[in-house]
């Protein structure tokens, strides 16, 4: 695929990355040849990548094709652990679902999309399927919203410039003046709601988590089933402990932020 970068850009780094990104949901063994119809590289190149990342570690000759190998995960959690966010996080999110009986998960800002970083999840059929790592396009989710509403004009314009990779489209388009409205809605409230936005039988509500200078560095849900949990019992109920939960984190986020880096040792 055709990129425009500048003379540092390493386009084999690219490449090997495009050939890890093709795997997805339902596609868990490729072919040499339909990775190369999704990546849009010569067969060559894609055989010699394959290679390469086998030798790595981070593919296996399956049936008839390749297969991601678990190491894979290290380079989405070596993120994570760079911010010990799972760390902060987890037991609040554990205590917010023993309170709840509901799932809640952790999410961040990636252009137009929500990119999941955390999750503590109940074992309830939903309509979509969540795992850390997975996208959403961000003004259909309670924590996409929130998430927007905490940025500049400018911020949100690149933002909203940028189209989903998630390859969901979501029940919810608003237009530009509906999603103002919104955001600014949530930016009164503190809280953002989504009730079907993005798919149906999903309702959401969600508040941001804020690290040590104050600013809002990711958002915090708690998602519930429509047929089994009505608007009103998610704001009343569930939405006091959710804004609890994530002033605790960002009140541990903060505390972790103060505490000086030790010196490298000497001599």
């Amino acid at each position: 695929m055709a990129r425009e970068a500048g003379p540092d850009f390493i386009e084999a780094l690219a490449r090997g990355l495009d050939v890890l990104r093709c795997f997805r949901p339902g596609q868990a063994v490729m072919t040499l040849s339909e990775v190369a119809g999704v990546t849009g590289l010569a067969r060559p190149t894609v055989r010699r990548i394959l290679l390469t990342l086998e030798e790595l570690g981070y593919v296996r000759v399956a049936d008839r094709g390749y297969a991601l190998t678990p190491r894979v995960l290290e380079l989405g959690m070596s993120y994570i652990n760079s911010l010990t966010m799972w760390d902060v996080a987890r037991p609040h999110m554990q205590r917010l679902v023993g309170q709840t009986g509901e799932s809640t998960s952790m999410a961040q800002l990636d252009g137009g999309d929500i990119v999941y970083v955390a999750r503590v999840a109940v074992p309830k059929i939903v309509t979509l399927a969540v795992t850390i790592g997975t996208r959403f396009p961000a003004p259909a989710t309670s924590m996409g919203k929130v998430l927007l509403a905490a940025l500049d004009p400018a911020g949100l314009d690149r933002a909203l410039a940028e189209p989903s990779r998630s390859g969901v489209v979501s029940r919810w388009q608003p237009d530009r003046a509906e999603l103002d409205r919104a955001l600014r809605d949530v930016r009164a409230k503190g809280w953002a709601l989504a009730d079907q936005d993005l798919a149906p039988g999903i309702r959401s509500v969600a508040t941001g988590v804020r690290n040590g200078d104050g600013r809002i560095v990711a958002a915090l849900n708690v998602t519930v089933h429509a047929a089994d949990t009505s608007v009103e019992t998610l704001v009343d109920d569930h939405l006091p402990r959710l804004l609890r939960t994530a002033a605790d984190i960002s009140r541990d986020w903060a505390l972790r932020d103060s505490v000086p880096l030790a010196a490298p040792a000497t001599g």
